[in-house]
């Protein structure tokens, strides 16, 4: 069993990989860390904390930082996700509450105390990973793996023509955590724009687990209504989601689903291409995913998220 602790803006299609996580029975998720994106901040806490006791999970959910490093804080994806995060499907108070370490105190704190044993799976902006470097650089050599959802190496991205969403919120923090040393892979616009579902697959899962198949069926509206309707740099409107974030989770435990080419990334962080992830002659090499299974992510996420009920704590 692989430990992981994912670091979140939780957003629609993070709920959907956190509780494919907490379902999975080859993951352990020892903690969530929340992060500005999808939302701001307290909100993302208040989810990371609602979908873990929806779970029935008392792992730890630490609340990390408000702000990019550098840049100014843009608005969060309140036209994706809803106002709420989940679709406006209705405010879900937790009865928990935080912990009192900082995202990036916590996650030093928990490589530390299990070297070699921890992934990371960032499937927001890279603020809380890059601090946590910051704060002590020597887990670089203790993390098992860094699997990050973000980037777009050869497909246009999905905020501007050249930048994705959670790179393009803090490009800086970005640029610090691919020049890192450490076990790194990209699951990027690449594969997860090729990862879809659709109503009638979210239809099921609310018939195989009606508590938390039914509020990520109703949550999943408002993301269809977006990919209804908008236009996409690489992809017009079509009847269903891309599954960005629980790709990153199903490349921990299956990575046979992605081929990867190994390149260094280089991530601009100023100029019309900020946020932009291309390859680099020089620097760390990066796991990036270029292709990917489509159907077999699919169908494991169906088949693990059907029993995110039977496997609640």
């Amino acid at each position: 069993m692989k430990k992981i602790i994912i670091d979140t803006d939780p957003g629609i299609d993070d709920a959907m990989a956190i509780h494919l996580a907490f379902a999975h029975p080859d993951l352990e998720v020892v903690g969530l860390t929340s992060i500005f994106g999808n939302v701001h901040v307290p909100i993302a806490t208040r989810n990371a904390l609602a979908l873990a006791e929806m779970a029935g999970s008392d792992c730890p959910v630490a609340e990390g930082a408000e702000t990019p490093l550098v840049q100014p804080q843009h608005p969060p994806g309140y036209f994706v996700h809803g106002d709420d995060g989940f679709g406006n499907s209705g405010v879900i108070e937790p009865k928990g509450g935080k912990d009192p370490r900082g995202a990036a105190q916590f996650i030093v704190d928990s490589i530390n105390a299990h070297p070699g044993e921890i992934t990371l799976c960032p499937i927001g902006p890279l603020t809380n990973i890059a601090l946590a470097l910051r704060l002590d650089p020597s887990i670089a050599s203790k993390t098992a793996g860094v699997v990050v959802m973000g980037g777009a190496v050869e497909t246009p991205g999905n905020v501007t023509e050249y930048a994705e969403a959670n790179i393009w919120h803090d490009p800086h923090a970005a640029a610090e955590v691919f020049a890192t040393d450490w076990p790194m892979t990209l699951i990027g616009l690449d594969v997860t724009e090729v990862v879809r579902c659709t109503p009638e697959d979210f239809d099921a899962l609310e018939a195989t687990s009606p508590r938390i198949g039914s509020f990520l069926n109703r949550a999943v509206q408002f993301y269809f209504e977006w990919h209804r309707t908008k236009p996409h740099y690489a992809h017009g409107p079509f009847e269903g989601c891309f599954m960005h974030d629980p790709s990153a989770v199903l490349a921990i435990t299956n990575p046979e689903f992605f081929t990867f080419r190994e390149t260094p990334i280089v991530v601009e962080t100023d100029g019309e291409r900020i946020g932009q992830t291309a390859r680099a002659s020089q620097g760390v090499p990066v796991k990036v995913a270029l292709e990917v299974d489509a159907q077999a992510v699919r169908a494991a996420f169906l088949k693990f998220t059907s029993q995110a009920d039977s496997q609640r704590g």
